[in-house]
């Protein structure tokens, strides 16, 4: 620790690592202290110099003589004291809550942004940004959003809030953070409640004057990195999103985590600021770094894995993925369609597409393809696990053979995509999205699809229940269920009993409903994280009238 003097403030600074490496210098939020970093601070003091200092008031640091110098103006210079003292021309900056509310107001002030190489925000909006969209947001979402920042005003209370803190509320944060976090040395630190106190005055000198204040939100040349965490319960989704606008360089990234991401994501939180700092020094972006930046489209360069990619509904749902700017990547077992679908991407839509011929019912095939599909492009964002096969015809016409592989296909494919694959976004811990193609016969039974109808319903079910286990996560899980849809699936389909192929495919091709219509809905799906979507009139009508009036769906069933 060194001293670093400030007005009439003494600051409290800590470093690591070499100081001959870049710097990265550390904001903690209130109330903590620099010890919040910790974790951080082991996984970067090997490649880079890095540098924490106690906010005044916190820690060590000394508290100002008057309150009203907990304003940004006197912050701000705090910030410059520590760069000065540090001596190099720019350092990185990382901020969280408080201190990345502190952040954003250094890079929208020339005289601190000029000494910035890049900034990191985690878990803390710019008050100039969050102004703008509390005036001109959505009424819904800044509902939610000053829902969420009640606690806000109960700090401009006058007493109340310090003596809750120097009575209830210690004990509430010795009990641990939430999200697995719980107390360890330095956090929360000994001078927990003089920091809490203390730390109300910057809510009550910088607050108000700055929310109402109509400052410019617009920031600078600054690169800045805005890391969400996912489950944080005092920002919204809605507003994080806003700030994007008044940011020309801008990276949006995200952590399947709470609060103090920081401490839960330690690995992840390290590797995206090691990650940012080291392109802003002029190394290539890592891929997910690259999938991060702003202006890439819906789904810019965001990578998605499609099964059953060859024709129907995957072709189309590929491209429509390829053409809103993802890296998508063909699986088919039919390899040649497989390459016909990423070459037409390529010539096409000028995008970028990989072919791999994959039999989804294989589970050592499946393990070999997301292994290799993981080395090679990284984990994927967006899995959509379309693969189907079709028997047709009465159930007592079916063999062993044509029910093994129809649940083969049809629902232990789907069980192996979400298996594999949302186990490695669990493990990457930023979150994804998994799509299963279910049918209309999910929930509208008959007898002649009868393992078809199986193994849909199956699916269907597999999505509900993933879909819970993984919304801590961060990851999305939809099963969308078109009704007839124009594909290849009848031509393709095997067919027992009197069915006849002419008939079904004639029948198919007569409803005119493109699977490109289907792609639309998936893509939708994805960004508005829907659960169950389900595609088309008949598979509208079928959804609500098994929901409304079971009996009726299977007396339908009867006439099919």
């Amino acid at each position: 620790m060194r001293w670093v003097e400030s007005g009439d403030v003494r600051l409290a600074v800590f470093e690591d690592g070499d100081p001959a490496h870049p710097t990265v210098l550390l904001l903690h939020g209130y109330p903590d202290t620099h010890r919040v970093w910790d974790e951080v601070v082991a996984r970067l003091r090997d490649r880079f110099h890095v540098v924490r200092y106690d906010v005044r008031g916190h820690g060590a640091s000394t508290e100002p003589g008057d309150r009203r110098d907990y304003g940004f103006d006197r912050l701000m210079d705090d910030l410059r004291a520590v760069i000065d003292a540090v001596g190099k021309p720019k350092v990185h900056l990382a901020g969280h809550d408080m201190g990345s509310v502190q952040g954003w107001e250094a890079v929208s002030r020339p005289e601190v942004a000029d000494r910035l190489a890049s900034y990191t925000s985690l878990g803390g909006p710019g008050l100039r940004q969050t102004a703008h969209f509390v005036r001109h947001g959505r009424r819904r979402d800044v509902a939610a959003q000053l829902a969420r920042s009640w606690y806000i005003g109960g700090f401009h209370v006058p007493v109340l809030p310090e003596l809750i803190w120097g009575s209830l509320l210690p004990r509430l944060v010795a009990g641990g953070y939430g999200d697995g976090v719980g107390p360890r040395d330095g956090h929360p630190a000994e001078t927990l409640v003089k920091d809490a106190r203390n730390g109300l005055w910057i809510y009550r000198r910088n607050m108000t004057a700055t929310l109402g204040g109509g400052l410019d939100p617009r920031v600078g040349d600054v690169p800045v990195q805005l890391i969400e965490p996912t489950r944080d319960p005092f920002v919204t989704p809605a507003l994080l999103a806003s700030i994007a606008q008044w940011v020309p360089r801008f990276w949006h990234r995200r952590v399947a985590g709470g609060h103090y991401a920081q401490r839960s994501h330690p690995d992840l939180v390290a590797g995206m600021i090691a990650e940012f700092a080291a392109h802003v020094d002029g190394a290539a972006p890592a891929r997910e770094l690259r999938r991060a930046g702003a202006g890439r489209g819906a789904f810019g360069d965001r990578l998605v894995v499609v099964t059953g990619a060859g024709s129907g509904i995957g072709l189309a749902t590929a491209r429509a993925f390829a053409a809103h700017g993802a890296e998508v990547v063909c699986a088919d077992i039919d390899a040649e369609a497989a390459a016909r679908a990423a070459d037409g991407i390529a010539k096409d839509l000028r995008g970028t597409g990989w072919a791999v011929q994959v039999d989804v019912a294989d589970i050592d095939q499946m393990e070999d393809f997301s292994r290799n599909i993981i080395s090679q492009y990284g984990v994927p964002d967006i899995v959509v696990n379309n693969a189907g096969i079709v028997v047709a015809g009465p159930i007592l016409d079916h063999t062993v053979d044509d029910w093994r592989r129809t649940i083969d296909v049809n629902l232990w494919g789907v069980i192996h995509g979400c298996r594999l694959f949302g186990a490695a976004m669990v493990e990457r811990g930023q979150g994804g999205h998994i799509v299963n193609v279910a049918s209309l016969a999910a929930f509208a039974p008959t007898r002649t699809l009868p393992a078809y109808s199986v193994s849909k319903a199956a699916v269907k079910s597999l999505s509900d229940c993933l879909r819970a286990e993984l919304a801590g996560h961060g990851i999305g899980v939809s099963a969308i269920c078109p009704g007839f849809v124009s594909t290849p699936l009848a031509h393709h389909a095997t067919y027992v009993g009197r069915y006849q192929r002419e008939e079904a495919v004639r029948g198919l091709a007569r409803r005119r409903y493109p699977p490109e219509r289907v792609a639309a809905h998936i893509l939708r799906a994805v960004h508005r994280n829907q659960a169950v979507v389900p595609v088309n009139l008949e598979g509208k009508i079928g959804y609500v009238l098994s929901r409304i009036s079971p009996r009726a769906m299977r007396g339908l069933a009867r006439l099919g």
